[in-house]
């Protein structure tokens, strides 16, 4: 089912959600919004990593009246996440929020609502319906027997039919649950049912290594079957990681191409240089490009040119060195005293970059 596009104005040049736009990666800063400075400051670092949204809490008054501040400096789109009072929705649309994340488990009263959906549609201002097992009403979690993804799809759409009701259409839904395949499940079940973008993401997915595993298969099943407009991943910790995460499932995906991506070998008997300590050095000092290249680092003439024919440019271990290949064609040997550096010289002389 095509998706319907919603665009999310702010920072540069906005951002469009569905509608055949690329996919985009959204994080959450972890300070304070209160503390303008420092929320802006992580917003600039995560817009830096290759973020295009950027949703913050806003949990009381102050934080909403720091919204104006912050939008108005902020790089990329900014989404002001509310709950429980709509009066800080409404505060948000003033400050020039680009988009509203509300929760139907927690926002119950339809006059709230409404008035929340005509300040955005005055405004142009998508709202994300955002629901997690959590936010289910006690009637579905009867219905349904729990947080089933029957029913994280059951509370979306009855939230969507809220706003329709009130004559608001551009809404974009979530619906995550803290397992990959519940996850997978509801938001199947709501791709069939409607044509809203879905903003995809496992919620509490724990740290890091936790988090990229499970998100990679919540996430990334959907989006190789065409699911999915939006996605965060949620890491507990530095939210920079989220996006590092995140542009990593869309390239698995092949949905992403920019930037250097490494294809290493997984080494054995036959390795003939050190693999695992090159590609992790390779892969922080070509973190800053950009333009897409293929970079491949492999252990023995078998892995490499031969397996990584493909890669822009690669290198692979003999026993006296290196060889380095550029489209799988032999074109030169590296001592492995320079081998990082002649590297970086071929990939940062690549075309395009």
């Amino acid at each position: 089912m095509t998706k319907r596009r919603v665009n999310v104005s702010g920072g540069a040049s906005g951002a469009a959600i569905g509608g055949g736009a690329r996919v985009s990666v959204q994080s959450m800063p972890n300070p304070d919004t209160r503390d303008a400075p420092a929320t802006l400051a992580q917003i600039r670092a995560l817009a830096a990593a290759g973020c295009d949204i950027v949703r913050l809490a806003v949990p009381d008054g102050e934080a909403a009246r720091a919204l104006a501040a912050i939008c108005a400096e902020s790089p990329v789109p900014l989404v002001a996440d509310i709950h429980f009072d709509h009066r800080l929705a409404l505060a948000a649309c003033e400050a020039g929020i680009g988009k509203i994340r509300i929760n139907p488990g927690n926002m119950r009263k339809p006059e709230h609502v409404k008035a929340v959906a005509a300040a955005c549609r005055e405004r142009g201002i998508p709202i994300r319906i955002g629901v997690n097992g959590g936010s289910l009403s006690k009637e579905l979690l009867a219905r349904f027997g729990g947080p089933a993804p029957e029913a994280l799809a059951a509370s979306a759409l009855e939230q969507a039919a809220v706003l329709e009701d009130f004559g608001f259409t551009d809404i974009v839904l979530s619906l995550k649950a803290s397992n990959a395949r519940d996850t997978v499940a509801a938001n199947r079940i709501v791709h069939e049912r409607c044509d809203y973008p879905l903003h995809l993401g496992v919620t509490e997915a724990g740290t890091y290594d936790t988090a990229l595993v499970k998100s990679a298969a919540g996430i990334g099943s959907l989006l190789i079957d065409g699911i999915g407009d939006t996605i965060r991943v949620s890491v507990t910790g530095d939210p920079v990681r989220e996006v590092s995460a995140g542009l990593a499932i869309l390239r698995a995906c092949g949905l992403r191409s920019d930037g250097v991506e490494i294809i290493s070998c997984p080494t054995c008997g036959r390795c003939r240089a050190d693999v695992i300590g090159m590609a992790e050095l390779l892969e922080r000092r070509a973190a800053h490009i950009t333009a897409p290249l293929t970079v491949a680092v492999m252990g023995c003439e078998v892995n490499g040119p031969g397996e990584a024919s493909r890669a822009d440019i690669g290198f692979a271990g003999t026993e006296g060195g290196w060889l380095l290949f550029e489209k799988g064609k032999i074109v030169g040997t590296l001592t492995s005293s320079n081998v990082l550096d002649k590297l970086m010289e071929r990939i940062e002389g690549w075309d395009g970059i």
